[in-house]
């Protein structure tokens, strides 16, 4: 059972359904969306983010457990052709919806965020951290610079490599001959996709066009093994 409280932020896993469903209006807020609901959540183990001042829900995300032979159980299997993963020899498990209350910004609220997904990781001995990490809206132009970065330094290792399911993608690596600028590319980087970066995580080699979410976003994959030493040491920091 995750639980963890670190300044001005806790941590802890949904254990009724009224910590569901305060999620899925946290996440329909962060979304623009009218409800954030579907079949996966029954599946999932959900961690929630409370402000200890007031217990204000500010972040939430869900980890389902999964193994090589049920990767296309996981809700990324719906957008990418996973067969490469079917044969990854240990645990895995998807993160998803993760999302944090925009009028809530503050860089420990993520620190918090990633100090539970460090215990989780650490109690079920998950070797695969994996997910869909989201760029808002559906336009590729003003990212162009950081699909270049993705292009030039995080692409996955051709044993992993994701190929294509969705009808409707942006074949970055395809098409873009562009030296990247590193810093427009950093600043137009999701949150949460430089978080995996600096773990040494990787992408796939195509954007999904998601218009029902109005978002492009990538297969993002974390070998758990593989993070930098000084990275894990900072995110046990959070747990101790």
């Amino acid at each position: 059972m995750i639980g963890l409280k670190k300044g001005r932020y806790a941590a802890r896993q949904a254990e009724r359904p009224a910590d569901i469903e305060a999620a899925q209006a946290l996440r329909a807020r962060c979304f623009g969306l009218a409800s954030d609901t579907d079949a996966f959540d029954d599946r999932c183990t959900h961690i929630l983010i409370h402000r200890v001042a007031d217990d204000a829900l500010v972040c939430c995300f869900r980890m389902l457990p999964l193994t090589g032979t049920t990767i296309f159980n996981s809700y990324s299997a719906q957008y990418y052709e996973l067969s490469a993963l079917e044969t990854f020899d240990g645990k895995m498990v998807e993160m998803g919806r993760f999302c944090v209350d925009p009028t809530a910004a503050d860089p420990d609220i993520l620190r918090v965020a990633w100090g539970a997904m460090t215990a989780y990781v650490d109690d079920e001995e998950v070797e695969l951290l994996f997910g869909c990490s989201s760029f808002a809206g559906t336009e590729t132009a003003d990212y162009l610079d950081a699909f270049a970065m993705l292009k030039a330094r995080h692409l996955a290792p051709k044993r992993w490599l994701p190929q294509v399911k969705a009808p409707k993608v942006f074949k970055y690596a395809a098409r873009l001959r562009r030296k990247p600028d590193a810093r427009k590319a950093m600043l137009r980087m999701p949150p949460l996709l430089r978080t995996y970066l600096m773990m040494g995580g990787w992408v796939s080699d195509h954007a999904v066009v998601d218009d029902k979410m109005n978002t492009l976003h990538v297969f993002t994959g974390v070998e758990i093994g593989a993070i930098p030493p000084a990275r894990k040491k900072l995110l046990r920091a959070v747990v101790c």
